[in-house]
């Protein structure tokens, strides 16, 4: 009998993925699917930067480039940082990945194993306690739902904190819920870790600029003293509408650099130096479309929330962040589990249920809203006729 690593039990999956292959074998089979499920923007990657890939390649950048990424696109990282939030990074520190989940994965890597510690939260974008528990690490969960409005206590989060504790993981704005810690509160927390200097915090911060409200995103670069043992995890995907692009961004401490490039290289040796180049003018290039693409979230997030809240039985916070919508289906009488099934098959709907980032929340689903106005109301409104059955 062939035997496998006990270790590939312990990994988990993205149910999204899983929504979405159940919906389209229904629309194979004549079933009209609105999808309400993935976190991908509906959105056209922007011309220039699809111009800057094409000539990328028509300039001959077809082969092998470094493993951290090609220098003008970490340097191009570093003006970006510096143009939004006024400080200085070494790009020597940035690191160019195929996605965001690398970074998680390296990350997580670097700090789990057996008797270690790792703190996050829960609901979570879900491969983040997948590879706390692959990693052998133990999984401490902050709860976000113990919260009206989704979002973490920063003294509950610090007494979470032990002497095995290595890593806290914080998603802000957060995905699956949707909702934004301001910087108040994370100027608090930032100043108590200061406390806990044997804690590296790893800030995912994707959504950085699908913050709502005309509020100050508080980025983790905003506390130089936490700065040797801070990960920021960022991107192109949900800013510039590039997530089949597969390139993402990330900040490291010093004297994890080294470590990070040969896990690079013992994995996928580097990113394609086409998409380098695109990420490069999507960064230096206008900003128009991203101001454009919040600016259709933001009316879709009213639409979206105030839909939601006349559903009988179902309560939604007001998302502060992100595309997601994350409400409370309880008074519907059935679980997220029912409730996304009953949607998909009744209602021509493709949700998640809110188990699929996390175990506390049996009575939650996700809706994207990143999809058009017209989606989102004819999703609503067969909804309300499946709940008025």
């Amino acid at each position: 009998m062939i035997e496998l690593s006990k270790a590939l039990d312990r990994l988990g999956t993205e149910s999204a993925f899983s929504v979405l292959a159940e919906a389209k074998k229904l629309e194979a089979q004549g079933k009209p699917m609105i999808h309400l499920g993935l976190g991908q923007p509906d959105f056209k990657t922007p011309k220039h930067v699809v111009e800057a890939a094409k000539k990328a390649l028509d300039d001959g950048h077809h082969g092998y480039v470094l493993s951290n990424g090609i220098p003008e696109c970490r340097e191009a990282v570093a003006r970006w940082v510096k143009r939004l939030y006024s400080t200085d990074i070494d790009p020597n520190r940035v690191l160019i990945m195929p996605g965001g989940k690398p970074t998680m994965y390296y990350a997580i890597t670097c700090f789990g194993e057996p008797g270690a510690e790792i703190i996050h939260p829960t609901p979570a974008f879900p491969i983040y306690e997948s590879m706390i528990n692959y990693s052998g690490a133990k999984a401490v969960p902050y709860d976000l739902t113990e919260d009206k409005d989704l979002k973490f206590d920063p003294d509950k989060l610090l007494s979470l904190i032990t002497d095995k504790t290595r890593l806290l993981i914080l998603i802000n704005p957060n995905n699956p819920t949707g909702s934004f810690v301001e910087k108040p509160a994370i100027d608090y927390l930032a100043k108590e870790l200061e406390k806990h200097p044997h804690v590296t915090i790893l800030s995912d911060e994707i959504y950085s600029r699908q913050v709502f409200d005309y509020k100050e995103m508080p980025t983790f670069f905003n506390y130089p003293n936490l700065r040797d043992r801070l990960i920021v995890l960022e991107g192109w995907s949900k800013a510039y509408s590039m997530t089949g692009w597969r390139l993402g961004w990330s900040f490291w401490p010093e004297h994890l650099v080294e470590h990070v490039n040969k896990l690079l290289i013992n994995s996928v040796s580097c990113v394609n130096a086409a998409a380098q180049y695109a990420g490069i003018a999507a960064l230096d290039g206008p900003e128009d479309s991203i101001k454009d693409m919040l600016d259709k979230f933001t009316l879709r997030r009213n639409l979206i929330h105030k839909g939601l809240n006349d559903l009988p039985g179902v309560e939604c916070s007001l998302p502060g962040g992100a595309f997601y919508a994350f409400p409370n289906i309880k008074g519907t009488g059935m679980n997220g589990s029912e409730f996304c099934k009953k949607a998909m098959h009744e209602a021509g709907v493709a949700i998640v249920p809110g188990t699929a980032f996390g175990k506390t929340c049996n009575d939650y689903v996700r809706f994207s809203f990143a999809a058009s106005r017209d989606n989102i109301m004819q999703a609503l409104e067969n909804i309300g006729k499946m709940l008025s059955k």
